[in-house]
């Protein structure tokens, strides 16, 4: 059977992707599924993705053959920028069928590919396709990152928007409290986004990410 791909997607860049596809990952290991994680691309970085190690690490695992081998993260570029610059830099482009191969190829060994993207959902992978046409085209659904930041209501109002625009399947939003904020500021900021989640078509849910740690119930509710 071919293992089922969830996208990881962030409002914006150091939301807590990262983390956020590490502490699942861990969660469904210790309920006994056979789940890796894939970074679609990693910039800024050189060797081996740093977000993948961090993965590892959240997991609890050592870095596996198929992190060796390329296949969860294949495309890796130094400079610190949007993909479809970084790879410009580097004297490239992304193919996004390499990218799909080596989906396909960890759907063949897992149960579970959590694929944690790139900065937010419009991101552009290639000078003519945003990631939210990657995942779209891919079938994949959706769990998205935000937290009660300033700014949070308007880009996670938006990402949903883009999810609705193409179709995609938004399997809830993981509500990351990382940064100081109010209790009225966190209150509100989430019943807003569960509001509007609601009034798009969805019946996601909407689960604590807080002090490192995921509500209990998450993977539940999350149907993972």
């Amino acid at each position: 059977m071919k293992g089922t791909v969830i996208v990881i997607a962030g409002i914006d860049t150091g939301i807590g992707k990262t983390f956020a596809t590490g502490l699942l990952a861990r969660a469904l290991l210790l309920r006994g599924k056979n789940v890796i994680t894939q970074k679609i691309v990693q910039t800024g970085c050189e060797g081996v993705s740093e977000d993948i190690v961090e993965h590892r690490r959240l997991m609890g695992t050592e870095l596996q053959e198929v992190d060796r081998e390329g296949l969860t993260c294949p495309y890796l570029f130094r400079y610190p920028a949007s993909p479809h610059l970084s790879a410009r830099l580097d004297g490239t482009q992304i193919d996004l069928m390499r990218i799909r191969r080596c989906t396909l190829a960890l759907q063949k060994r897992y149960e579970l590919i959590l694929l944690e993207g790139v900065g937010g959902l419009l991101v552009p992978l290639a000078d003519d396709l945003l990631f939210a046409d990657y995942v779209r085209d891919a079938g994949y659904s959706l769990l998205l990152v935000t937290s009660p930041r300033l700014g949070s209501i308007n880009h996670t109002l938006l990402s949903i928007e883009a999810c609705v625009k193409r179709g995609i399947v938004l399997r809830g939003v993981i509500y990351n409290s990382f940064q100081p904020a109010t209790k009225p500021i966190i209150d509100d900021t989430r019943e807003i986004i569960q509001r509007y989640l609601h009034k798009a078509g969805y019946t996601a849910p909407v689960v604590n990410l807080y002090d490192g740690i995921l509500d209990a119930d998450a993977i539940d509710r999350l149907s993972l």
